[in-house]
Formats: structure tokens, sequence, C-alpha cells
């Protein structure tokens, strides 16, 4: 089906955050690598193509995907087996029976509790899997094609992965970024475009080397490592977007938050969540974005 943008009706809801039509339209060179020529709308995703049947079913994927992100969120950063044991409450310790592991839907009936020790259960368990269920449905309907499906998903669960780790530990992990900046090497060097991410990822990488060292510690190793994966996922424009968003999210985090007095000026404040916001925006905007601030 010939890529086409959709009515304003059919639009998906999280494109409102930006608002529709561009100044110019996006040239089809721009953007990830693996995903040029893929574009199912400039500014709008493409759900007035999909069948509600097949949006449900993305859509229940997309909830165990964010399932599986959850085990992954809880028990890397303790070096903790994300294959055995099976989930478990964290209070009791007990096994979560099957019936109980339902994405979303269990954490509703169960309102929010264990079954077996009525301990209380993190909202941030059905956040995330909302999150990647609603992820998942936009990259589908974003880009076509299964390499590109397969690496705008493998993004979108790296990003938030690393997102709600660093929330709750202030940490990026190694073992999160290595294989995601190989993974987005690869990606791109499928699609003939290994020189443009290398080059991507090394600058993005110097860019917030430099800022640790002139701040003298306002970011971390770890932001380093992230904006290199961003760098090797998206290329350039992509990554210029993403941190551009990233540092302006992060800005307003920061500020509304020493305004608030939730944190002090000698705080450390978590920026790989706005990094990684930055550039799940960038992944589905990113050439439109470009194309209106550089036509």
């Amino acid at each position: 089906m010939p890529p086409r943008r959709p009515d304003a009706a059919a639009v998906f809801p999280i494109v409102l955050t930006f608002g529709v039509g561009a100044r110019n339209p996006a040239p089809p060179g721009r953007g990830p690598a693996w995903g040029r020529g893929t574009r199912m709308s400039a500014w709008g995703l493409g759900t007035a193509d999909m069948g509600g049947v097949e949006v449900a079913v993305l859509a229940v994927f997309g909830a165990i995907l964010g399932s599986f992100a959850n085990v992954v969120i809880h028990r890397l950063p303790l070096e903790v087996s994300i294959v055995f044991p099976g989930s478990r409450c964290p209070h009791c310790q007990v096994p979560i029976r099957a019936v109980d592991n339902v994405p979303v839907l269990s954490y509703l009936l169960l309102r929010g509790r264990c079954r077996s020790c009525g301990g209380r259960i993190s909202a941030r368990y059905p956040l995330v899997e909302l999150l990647m269920a609603i992820l998942t449905v936009a990259v589908w309907s974003a880009f076509a094609g299964p390499l590109p499906r397969m690496a705008g998903l493998l993004f979108a669960f790296l990003m938030v992965v690393i997102t709600f780790i660093d929330l709750d530990h202030q940490l990026i992990l190694n073992r999160i970024t290595y294989p995601g900046i190989a993974a987005g090497l690869l990606f791109s060097a499928a699609h003939g475009q290994i020189v443009p991410a290398l080059l991507s990822a090394a600058g993005a990488a110097a860019l917030i080397a430099a800022i640790l060292v002139l701040s003298r510690g306002g970011m971390g190793g770890g932001d380093i490592k992230l904006a290199a994966l961003i760098g090797a996922f998206l290329g350039w424009p992509g990554v210029a977007v993403a941190l551009f968003l990233g540092f302006m999210a992060g800005g307003v985090v920061g500020i509304g938050l020493l305004a608030l007095r939730l944190r002090g000026r000698k705080d450390a404040i978590p920026f790989g969540p706005a990094l990684a916001a930055g550039a799940l925006v960038a992944l589905f905007w990113g050439e439109a974005i470009a194309a209106w601030y550089w036509p």
C-alpha cells in the first residue's frame, strides 16, 4: 500500500503532542537508515490503514513485551537472571500464577495487590505494559517491512527499559547500551549506512562527553553511551533532533523540580529519561522536525 497522509480523525492520538502538518514535507532520504522509504506519514501514524483486530493483536503483543520489560527493569540492576526464576511477588516472594500475570488486566482485577499477601504492587508495572502496547502499535503503523519494524520495536523497548532503570537507580547499564549500540550499527549496516551511523554515534557521544567535562559531573558516563546508542539507531539528523528535545525536556523538568522544591541544586536528576523521550519522538517525527528547522 503506498504511503499516504491520514486525515486528522485517523491520526494516532499521540500525534496531538506536536500537532499535524509540516511546513515542508519530509524528504525521503532522512531519518533512520533502516526506516528510510517506509514512513507511512510524516507527522501522523497511519492507523487508518490498520483494522481493529490488527491493532488489538499488536497491543496485546506490545503489552507482553512490556511485561518482559518490567522483568528486565527490576532484575537487571540487581544482577539477577531475567529468565529464572519465574515472576514473584516483590513482598512475599510467592510465585505469581499465570492467571495473575496477564499484562494490565491482572493488575486491575487484583486492584494493584498481591493475591497471596495483599502487598501493594507498583503502578509502574501496568504503566510500562501500556506504554509498550502503544509503542508497538505506533512502530507497526509508522514503518513497513520486517527489518524496520524489528529495529523500531527494539529501539522503543531499549528506551523504555533505560528510562525506568535510570529513574529507579540513576544507572544506565553497560549491559544494555553496549549491545544496543551494536544492534543499531547492524541495522544501519544492513542498509549500507554503517559510516553515517558510526559518525552519528561518535558525534553524539563526544557532545555529551564534552558537556560532562565542562559541567564537572552534570552528567554521567551512562549518558554518553546512551547518546551513542541513539546515534547508532537514528543516524543524522535524527540524533540531533533527539538530543535537542532531550536537552529541552531535561531542562524543563529540572527547573520544575527546583521550583517546586522537590530537588535541590546539588541533587542528581536522571538525564537518561529525557534523552530517551527525545529519541522516541525523533523515531517517529524526526524527519518532519528536521525538515521544519532545516529545509
